[in-house]
């Protein structure tokens, strides 16, 4: 529980001080984000359970990674990140989720997330901010990558790469699970 309580701190403060930075009031921002001003007002005083579709519409609009908003200050130079200590940002009814394991700096960071897909389960994600591309390796089994309506099969092997700034959607398919690498590459932006 304290461990969940740092995080929600973390949360709160980054998302202020992203919000500052950026110039933004709450009503402009929750407005952009699609994001109602109780929710912000409750996660800027460490308060609620945001989700993970709300924490990518205010890290897109705030023009800064999902992990930037999550992360304390990098504490080494050199960051080893053990999946089994990362909680899963989203998990399906299956049994799929996906981790966010870290982002690396400069101004345009990138996201590398580890992903589980049972087979027939998917994960719609809305359109990112313009300038934000995606990749997927899948390391085991197989997928299909939904952009714009269209399917994409990538198996074990294989790395897709598009523009995240439309409707895709990621769905777990063949007979096993599916892993797969996925990073977010996000424009250059405020540091």
């Amino acid at each position: 529980m304290a461990e969940t309580e740092a995080a929600l701190r973390t949360l709160a403060h980054n998302v202020r001080a992203a919000r500052t930075r950026a110039g933004l009031s709450l009503d402009e921002l929750g407005r952009r984000a699609k994001v109602s001003k109780g929710a912000l007002v409750g996660l800027e005083k460490a308060q609620g359970n945001p989700n993970f579709a709300t924490l990518v519409r205010l890290a897109d609009t705030l023009g800064v990674s999902v992990s930037a908003l999550m992360e304390g200050s990098p504490e080494q130079r050199v960051r080893v990140v053990s999946a089994d200590t990362v909680m899963p940002l989203w998990k399906g009814g299956r049994g799929s989720e996906a981790r966010l394991m870290l982002t690396t700096g400069g101004s345009a960071p990138t996201e590398v997330w580890r992903w589980t897909l049972e087979p027939g389960e998917e994960y719609p994600s809305h359109p990112h901010q313009a300038g934000v591309t995606e990749t997927v390796s899948v390391t085991r089994g197989e997928m299909v990558l939904v952009v714009d309506g269209a399917e994409y099969p990538v198996a074990a092997g294989q790395t897709a790469a598009f523009e995240g700034d439309t409707t895709h959607t990621y769905r777990g398919s063949g007979d096993e699970t599916c892993h797969l690498i996925m990073t977010v590459h996000l424009p250059p932006g405020p540091a």
